[in-house]
């Protein structure tokens, strides 16, 4: 057998050597399982009842502070939109023919407000706001659509309690490949 066909074939039986003596998690012999810690780390998300909402609380005055540092530049300083979407606004927009979909016109819980905060934004530096931080501009964004006064505080608990006025426009999927998942009539 030619010198490159023997190496080819010892780099072949290495290969396989390695991949079978690691435990996997997939078929493809690669991989391993997540610990519990590193699980828990990745558990981030807010179901829309507000389940998973952490301590901590934001006041609209702090929330304006902070949009102000961290999220204007994208959506303007009063949520008016810019390089990132408009969040204020646009209610009785949505049955037009131009639909303003922001927080207060189109987003169905308020919780998820916070999931989307705390995992995307700010955009070049997602996860990086603090709870409090998070309580905060969400408190704002609300308070810019009409649904907080200006001095409020908001927490998990005052957060949850929050009725979104869109949040009875959306109904189920009835497409059984999508069972349970909501969208606007007409879906």
């Amino acid at each position: 057998m030619p010198p490159h066909k023997v190496q080819i074939a010892m780099m072949v039986v290495a290969m396989l050597a390695i991949a079978t003596a690691a435990p996997a998690q997939s078929p493809y012999g690669i991989g391993r399982l997540a610990t519990p810690a590193e699980i828990a780390g990745w558990n981030i998300d807010i179901g829309r009842d507000g389940r998973g909402l952490p301590p901590g609380s934001g006041t609209v005055s702090h929330g304006q502070e902070v949009f102000a540092q961290q999220c204007a530049a994208c959506h303007g300083d009063k949520g008016q939109g810019g390089v990132g979407d408009q969040l204020a606004g646009g209610q009785g927009t949505l049955g037009t023919a131009k639909p303003v979909r922001t927080v207060g016109s189109y987003w169905p819980y308020a919780p998820t407000l916070f999931d989307y905060i705390r995992r995307a934004m700010p955009q070049n530096a997602p996860q990086s706001l603090s709870n409090e931080d998070v309580y905060a501009v969400a408190a704002y964004i609300l308070h810019l659509n009409g649904l907080l006064p200006d001095d409020a505080t908001l927490d998990g608990k005052s957060l949850a309690a929050i009725r979104m006025p869109n949040r009875d426009r959306f109904t189920g999927d009835p497409r059984p490949d999508v069972k349970g998942k909501a969208c606007m009539s007409g879906c």
